[in-house]
């Protein structure tokens, strides 16, 4: 066989494939249409995981019992960009104020899960099904995918060091585009193996070969050339190939990115330079910055959507960070998004108003993807992803 590659070699590569996303602090996952007739925007999911602090990134300044429950690590309001009386803009994320202020950025406040869980693991799980109560196992971006009429083809594939995807098993999962390969042997000798072992044979058997056969035609003498500067961080490579992707115009449908180091329960830190929760929103927002500048006028067919387990607790601990908590921010940027204010339906952070310590989600993060859904990926009715879940009234982005 070619390169002395054999047939239990190749098939175990093809199970490591199929594990799921990258298990490094930023894994990506793709899914292409094979229908070149979707005109929907390419959706691209962003996991903050660990636990977002959305009351860090997104002030709420006109609040007086934030400052009574943070006094160490609460963001003044002397420091905020972009506020409102209301809402303000950690400082940590001026790159992003350009965009805030076009009306291409927005955030959505005070959302979350339906039922409150501290557990990271029971969390992500339900996140990424996001069918409570039913029977649905599959993703919520696999789901999706089906409504569009799109298909991954390389369905439930992954490369390097992996682990179970849920929101997109489905899809091909890989480290970047450069590293995209069958390990051993370089992809031709690889892909025209894969071709000749199973060409005769049943279909059940021959699928994830002839999958990954298309995946690497897909991915092969893509260009690199970008134009914006992306920080030199595994989100920014993340988010560098995704934009690859849409402006090679791979039929790019949906993008699932994962950014860790979100889980403060110690020295989240005060609003400045060299603080844990500083320079982790600077990296979020230098990334977020450089993808919306690559794309550029692309971004018009682009929807970014941020999500996270759970958020963190009013109250900061004795160690200055905040534990997990339950209602969160979200952002979302893209050409179509009404953007430059948040959006919230707000419950106040009074203790009476908290749930067990936490700030009330009253908004379900699936409405808010839901709106994005119908509006500007083309989705009709969101039964078929979102189970018992109505889109949002928001007016969030406007219809294609």
């Amino acid at each position: 066989m070619t390169e002395n590659v054999s047939r239990r070699r190749l098939l175990g590569t093809c199970a490591a494939i199929g594990a799921g996303v990258a298990a490094s602090a930023v894994s990506t996952q793709l899914a292409y249409a094979a229908d070149p007739g979707y005109s929907g925007d390419t959706l691209v999911l962003l996991s903050l995981r660990g636990g977002f602090d959305g009351l860090s990134a997104i002030v709420p300044i006109g609040d007086p019992d934030y400052y009574r429950a943070r006094p160490s690590i609460g963001v003044p309001k002397s420091q905020v960009i972009a506020g409102d009386g209301t809402f303000g803009l950690h400082p940590a994320m001026a790159p992003l104020l350009g965009l805030w202020k076009s009306g291409k950025l927005a955030a959505v406040h005070a959302a979350g899960q339906p039922d409150p869980t501290r557990s990271h693991f029971a969390a992500m799980e339900a996140m990424e099904n996001a069918a409570p109560g039913s029977s649905v196992r599959s993703g919520w971006l696999d789901r999706m995918l089906g409504t569009t009429g799109s298909h991954a083809p390389l369905a439930g594939v992954s490369l390097g060091h992996a682990m179970p995807a849920r929101v997109l098993g489905s899809g091909v999962a890989m480290e970047s585009i450069d590293s995209f390969e069958l390990a051993g042997a370089s992809k031709k000798p690889i892909a025209a193996a894969l071709r000749a072992m199973y060409a005769d044979a049943p279909a059940l058997l021959a699928a994830p070969a002839r999958a990954a056969d298309r995946a690497l035609a897909a991915t092969a003498g893509l260009p690199a050339g970008t134009k914006g500067t992306y920080p030199a961080t595994d989100l920014g490579s993340a988010l560098r190939d995704v934009a690859r992707l849409i402006k090679a115009r791979a039929g790019l449908v949906t993008a699932a990115v994962d950014c860790g180091d979100w889980d403060m329960h110690e020295a989240l830190g005060s609003a400045v330079k060299g603080q844990r929760m500083f320079d982790n929103l600077t990296d979020l927002s230098l990334a977020l910055a450089a993808f919306a500048a690559d794309l550029g006028d692309g971004m018009k067919n682009v929807t970014l959507v941020t999500v996270s387990e759970f958020g963190r607790r009013v109250g900061e601990n004795a160690s200055h960070g905040a534990d997990h908590g339950h209602g969160n921010a979200m952002l979302v940027l893209g050409g179509g998004v009404r953007g430059g204010k948040v959006y919230a339906k707000w419950p106040t952070l009074a203790p009476r108003a908290l749930v067990d310590g936490d700030l009330a989600a009253t908004s379900d993060y699936r409405s808010v993807i839901g709106e994005i859904l119908q509006k500007r990926c083309g989705v009709g009715s969101l039964s078929g992803v979102f189970p018992s879940v109505t889109a949002s009234s928001f007016g969030l982005v406007a219809a294609r």
